[in-house]
């Protein structure tokens, strides 16, 4: 009876020990959550990782870092709340979209130290006209790809040379909705914006016309077809571009002068953001210069620091294919959230596009 007490004793004291340690544990990795992690969330390989471990020893922050690869996606996770975000990149219109839904917090303008870093011209756009929710993290544009041994450069300037007869079966497109049917608006002197139906079904019909030329409509895989010389042509954006001309000497990117697409990605914090501190000293990171300067020659996309731009590699920054002149940028749109209703208007436009080929 001594032995069978004894035992259940030490077995009491045993769970004991256990409750306390995973008690200490938990509490242990509770204080690492809220106050020495940034949780973030951003875009697939859209960070240098140098600058995570760089950011984590300066500031003794830990970066918990998780990626979507859309902006939908990444609206309804923030939007389910099952994970407190710190901070956030998502694209121009679906910041709109993220502030009329109120789960954006102000930024404090106050907290950031470089601000004046940014450049102007890519301020107090469209989605956040006062910047009073987004700061600018890149920037870019959608345009033309064209191989030079096939094509030539006189050939391919504007959006409906897409359309002449010589590139039959030579065109890939990216599979985006907004963006093709954006590219046939522009072609019609439309907005990339326009609600207007008949607008939208004019685009549509002339897409259809330009079906014979197009060998296939991608997501990702495009940049591998591009550089291994599966097409001439493509339709795609700036950062893909430039992964698609470091891998392939003979392509080259053009943004058609009578307009198109002007994106942006942001770095936004969430509502439910549970470490505020390490998301104003993240932003102030991404602002120094030198940072800015270094993830934009590792992701390849275009920087709005102007003070970054400085350090940048005078190959880089004075190459108009990803930093045209201003002449053009002017005459760029950004995507406007549509709503629900237009935004399924465009996609099943486009759908029956696809499905005409």
């Amino acid at each position: 009876m001594k032995k069978l007490l004894s035992m259940l004793l030490g077995i009491l004291g045993l769970c004991g020990i256990l409750f306390f340690a995973s008690h200490q544990l938990s509490e242990s990795q509770g204080s690492v959550t809220t106050k020495n992690t940034l949780n973030l969330f951003n875009w697939g390989d859209y960070l240098d990782p140098a600058l995570i471990k760089k950011f984590e020893r300066e500031t003794g922050y830990h970066v918990q870092y998780e990626t979507f690869d859309s902006n939908e996606a990444m609206y309804t996770k923030i939007k389910q709340g099952g994970t407190s975000y710190d901070l956030a990149v998502p694209s121009d219109y679906m910041i709109e979209k993220m502030r009329k839904a109120n789960l954006l917090l102000p930024i404090d303008k106050n907290k950031l130290t470089h601000f004046n870093n940014l450049d102007p011209m890519f301020l107090h756009k469209s989605f956040d006209k006062n910047n009073r929710y987004s700061i600018p993290y890149f920037w870019g544009t959608l345009g033309i790809i064209y191989n030079d041994q096939k094509v030539k450069a006189s050939e391919m300037q504007h959006w409906d040379d897409l359309w002449n007869p010589k590139w039959k079966d030579s065109i890939m497109l990216v599979d985006s909705a907004r963006d093709i049917m954006g590219l046939a608006l522009i072609s019609q002197g439309h907005s990339v914006n326009t609600t207007n139906t008949s607008e939208m079904v004019a685009a549509q019909s002339k897409l259809n016309k330009l079906s014979g030329n197009v060998k296939a409509v991608v997501a990702d895989e495009i940049k591998l077809y591009m550089i291994q010389n599966e097409a001439p042509i493509a339709v795609t954006w700036s950062g893909e571009a430039s992964e698609m001309l470091a891998g392939n000497s003979h392509l080259h990117y053009v943004v058609p002068s009578e307009g198109g697409n002007l994106w942006f990605d942001n770095m936004v914090i969430p509502k439910t953001a549970k470490n505020k501190k390490a998301a104003y000293a993240f932003i102030n990171f991404m602002l120094r210069p030198e940072n800015a300067a270094q993830n934009a020659e590792y992701v390849g996309y275009a920087t709005p620091n102007k003070a970054a731009k400085k350090l940048l590699p005078a190959s880089v920054r004075n190459d108009k294919q990803f930093y045209p002149p201003e002449s053009t940028i002017k005459k760029l749109e950004v995507y406007a959230d549509l709503g629900a209703k237009k935004v399924e208007e465009y996609n099943d436009l486009f759908l029956k596009f696809k499905m005409y080929r």
